[in-house]
């Protein structure tokens, strides 16, 4: 017969025997499973599977709330620069209009009024040839380039003061450069 190990007592009668048997029978059936576990690699890989899953989806989710708040945050910004630009465009759009304005007084002012009076039957012309062009392009043109020309023109109104300023200048400039000439 084989010796018991040196560590455990040996029984002194059947009844201790077999509690000794039974508590190993329960310590190797532990010591089985533990080893079956660690030797099922399918459970285990389910399990970090599942563990990973989990640390994705948590990743994935502070991402986007990070790309969320950056979102939101770029587009105020792209909003106040938008208006800051649209605030600069207009205050320019001013200034260049009030010195259209001022070149132009200054430019009658200087004019003798021969050529004043010239410049504005010259305007009354134009205004003339311009109505009679513009009947015989409607008569002649066809739909699609009268619409794109309704556009132009309606632009053209809604920016008619800066017009008529240059309009003005370019008349009185050509006027004293025909003088001179």
């Amino acid at each position: 017969m084989t010796q018991p190990p040196h560590d455990e007592p040996t029984a002194a009668d059947p009844e201790e025997l077999r509690e000794q048997v039974e508590q190993t029978r329960a310590e190797l059936g532990q010591t089985v499973e533990a080893l079956a576990a660690k030797a099922d690699v399918k459970a285990r890989t389910q399990e970090k599977a599942a563990e990973v899953k989990e640390q994705a989806a948590a990743k994935a989710t502070d991402v986007k709330e990070q790309a969320t708040a950056k979102a939101a945050e770029v587009k105020e910004q792209a909003t106040a620069k938008a208006a800051e630009l649209k605030e600069q465009t207009a205050l320019k759009a001013g200034e260049l209009k009030a010195k259209a304005a001022e070149l132009a007084h200054q430019a009658q002012d200087k004019l003798a009024d021969p050529v004043k009076e010239k410049a504005a039957l010259a305007a009354e012309q134009a205004r003339t040839k311009a109505g009679q062009a513009g009947q015989l392009w409607q008569d002649k043109a066809p739909e699609p380039v009268r619409q794109k020309t309704a556009q132009g023109a309606q632009l053209a109104r809604d920016n008619r003061k800066a017009l008529l300023v240059a309009t003005g200048v370019a008349v009185v400039a050509w006027l004293a450069f025909r003088r001179k000439g």
